[in-house]
């Protein structure tokens, strides 16, 4: 990791942005983390979007506390249980 201050940074984004596949780039502002730029290789932007959104962390909060107090249900269990709704729809289509 490498930090710069901003007042130090004075390179286009674009430049310090080339570095970033090394290491992570962290700017400060009197040695205060304000920002910083990472290498995201095997991100889309729906994933950065997504793990910067509090209101969507929140949503994965809530939904681990409630897995981890009352359990939940098996993968194998909630895939039969899919195919069982996705069976009677199509009975019910004909």
């Amino acid at each position: 990791m490498k930090t710069i201050d901003k007042s130090k940074a004075t390179e286009s984004l674009a430049k310090y942005a080339e570095h970033t596949e090394d290491f992570p780039l962290v700017i400060t502002d009197h040695g205060r983390p304000i920002a910083a730029l990472l290498p995201a290789p095997n991100a889309d932007l729906e994933t950065i979007s997504l793990s910067t959104n509090p209101p969507f962390l929140a949503l994965i909060a809530r939904s681990r506390e409630g897995h981890e107090k009352e359990g939940g249900i098996p993968g194998q269990e909630m895939r039969r249980r899919l195919r069982m709704v996705h069976n009677q729809r199509m009975d019910s289509d004909q």
